[in-house]
Order: C-alpha cells, then structure tokens, then sequence
C-alpha cells in the first residue's frame, strides 16, 4: 500500500515537472515574437521619420524659394558662389590615339652584286651610331682573287692586241684574210669587256653606303663573310623622312581625311609637333578594325623611330563660340541647363538657363545656344542652387 502510494506520488511529480517545463517554453516563445513585434515597429518607424525629414527639408526649401522670390530683405543666408564673364572663343575637338614614329629609309647593307659576291671582311671603317654620308665607304671585301683575274686578263689583253696588230698589218699588205683580221678584232674586244666586268667586280669589294643616315646595327666584322644577312649586315636609318603612324578606330573613318590637322606629341623627351595627315590606307584592319594613317615629322635630335607618341587629330573646330566648363552643364527633365548671376533690384540671385550644347573635349564643352556674351556663368557653388537664390560672389 505505502508502495503504491509512493508511485502516485513520483507520477504526480513527473506530470508537474513536465507542465513546468511547457510553461516556460510557451513564455520563451512569446517573449521571442514579443520581441520580433518590437524589432519590426522600430524598423517601420525608423522608414516612417526618414520620409518625414526629406518632405520636411523639401518643405523648407520650398518656402525659403519661395520667401526669397516674394521678399528678397527677409534675411535668408546669401551662398557664395564664383563666376566667370563668358566670351566667344574657338573651339577645337580632338581624337586623341597613341601612335608611333616610323620610317621608310632603314636601308640594309648587302653586297652589291647578290649573294654570289659574297666575301671574307677584311676591313671596316665604321661602327655603330656613326653618322655615314652616301657613297662613303663602310667594309672592305677580300678582292685577291679578283685582282689576280684582271692582271690574267690584262695579259691575254695585251697578247689579243698584239695578235690584231699583227694580222692587220699583213692584211694591209694583202697577205692573209680579212676573216682573220675580223676575228683577231673580235676578239680584243670580247677580252676588254670581260676586263672591264672584273674591274666591276672589284668595285664590289668596296661596300659604301647608297643613303645618308646614322648607323643603327653594325653586325659585320673582320673575318667573317659579309652577305647581307642581319647577323653579318648593316643597317642605315635615315632621320630625314620620319613619321608618325597611327592605327584609328573605323568609326572615325568619316571624321579623318588627308589633309586633317594633328598634333604629335612625343611625351618621353617633351616635345610637340604640328603637322597634316598624308596618307590614309583603304584597308581596314580586320583584327583592330581600324585604319592607318600617317603624317611626317620633321627631323630632330631626339626623336627616333619606334618611339611612342600621342597623335591628337583635330576632327571638329569651330571659332566665336560659347565654350564652358563641362561640370558647370546639369541635367534635368527638360534637358541641359546652367546656372547664371543676375543682378535685379539691387541683389544678386541665380538664374537657370536652358542650353544646346555640342562638342565635348577635355573638360570644355561647346554650348551652341543659350548664352550671350558677358553673362555671368557659376562656375564654383552651383551644387544644390535653385531658381532666384540671393548669392554673394567672387568675381574670377
């Protein structure tokens, strides 16, 4: 009995304990979406004050316009702002591509009469970066053999005239045939044409220089074979007839012609070129989808082919226009506009002006229509204007 009284009572314990332990997971639940409900007011509320700030700044915007349009002496706070006077000036647009500096006179040095003249150098009389004139000479070939050849010759020469001679003068006293003595003839001259060809060929062993210019390899060397070759030859720039070379996008193809002005720019030793296009290819490109085009640079110390150069093509001028600053043109949904300094009844306030504007270059841009000559255009301070607000300036 005592037993069994012991059970109900363990049992009556277990189900309080268990009751317990679903209260609190029931509190703890509702304490979490409690606190979830809260999180979410405040997030509502927060979205609901920021709207009510930008309605409020746009309200006392609205009326501090509004206070100075009606009431210019109410005392609302002038803004500093700067201005500049506008004038009519030209106006230039560029396509700006980087180029390089080229040249068609890079002469390379080979025997004159081929490959078959081919010969061991025995001498050289230049080296590289020296400045070489045409006509001087720069290698001297082995010519031995040659020089044997025409002494032979001039032996067989001087027999072969002898032998005419002597049948001439048998002829003349009709002794012999005139076969004889046109064949003796014959043949002193065939000798004194091949005489005359190796006195040519020893001309070969003398290399000079067909151009003027600076030499700008020197691979030749005593006692190596001169052919011609790059790893044996010479190379001869002329600096005289330099270019600058450019490869520009198709779609300028109707903006560049020849004759287009440019200025070339070289940036690495400061210098500044002005010169027209003179030669456009009719090809395009079919990997950079462009064209090229070239104009001459005239000759000066520093500048040498393959160099890097800035070509600005001028592809638009236009002169006596209206020119400002591009941060100055705003936009809104009527189009382009800027901001101008009046002066009526006695204050200074900003006018908005409508504007068509061109061109675009650098920080310029073109207005077209909408500005006359010496109104006063905000340049510094026109973030945030609005129409008819009492400025104070500093006049540039």
């Amino acid at each position: 009995m005592k037993s069994q009284n012991n059970s109900n009572m363990n049992t009556v314990f277990r189900m309080a304990v268990i009751m317990l332990v679903v209260a609190l997971a029931s509190c703890g639940a509702s304490g979490t979406k409690e606190k979830k409900g809260d999180l979410n007011d405040k997030k509502v509320q927060l979205v609901k004050l920021k709207a009510d700030q930008d309605k409020l700044a746009a309200d006392i915007k609205k009326l501090e316009q509004e206070i100075a349009l009606e009431d210019p002496s109410a005392g609302v706070a002038a803004k500093l702002v700067s201005v500049t006077a506008l004038a009519p000036q030209n106006f230039e647009h560029f396509i700006d591509l980087q180029g390089k500096i080229a040249t068609d006179n890079i002469y390379a040095v080979t025997p004159r009469g081929g490959a078959m003249q081919a010969a061991q150098i025995k001498a050289v009389y230049v080296k590289q970066g020296d400045v070489v004139h045409k006509g001087q000479l720069l290698v001297k070939l082995d010519d031995a053999v040659i020089r044997q050849q025409i002494e032979q010759q001039k032996i067989n020469l001087s027999y072969l005239k002898d032998l005419y001679q002597r049948r001439k003068n048998l002829w003349d006293q009709n002794i012999g045939t005139e076969v004889e003595v046109i064949t003796a003839r014959t043949n002193v001259a065939n000798a004194e044409k091949q005489l005359g060809l190796l006195n040519e060929q020893l001309s070969f062993t003398n290399v000079a220089s067909e151009v003027s210019g600076v030499v700008e390899t020197m691979n030749a060397r005593v006692g190596g074979i001169f052919t011609g070759a790059p790893e044996t030859g010479i190379t001869i720039v002329n600096y005289n007839t330099l270019k600058a070379t450019v490869d520009i996008p198709e779609n300028y193809i109707s903006r560049v012609k020849t004759g287009t002005p440019v200025i070339i720019q070289i940036p690495d030793i400061n210098r500044q070129f002005n010169s027209n296009i003179s030669r456009i290819s009719t090809l395009i490109n079919v990997n950079s989808r462009g064209f090229t085009a070239e104009a001459k640079v005239p000759s000066a110390k520093d500048v040498r082919p393959n160099q890097l150069v800035i070509i600005k093509l001028k592809d638009y001028a236009a002169s006596n226009v209206m020119v400002v600053p591009i941060n100055t043109v705003q936009t809104d949904e009527k189009g382009k506009y800027v901001y101008l300094l009046v002066t009526e009844n006695g204050k200074k306030i900003a006018r908005k002006r409508p504007v068509a504007v061109g061109e675009i270059y650098g920080e310029q841009i073109e207005v077209k229509q909408g500005l006359q000559t010496g109104e006063q255009l905000i340049t510094q301070g026109f973030q945030g204007l609005y129409e008819g607000q009492v400025l104070t300036t500093e006049v540039k």
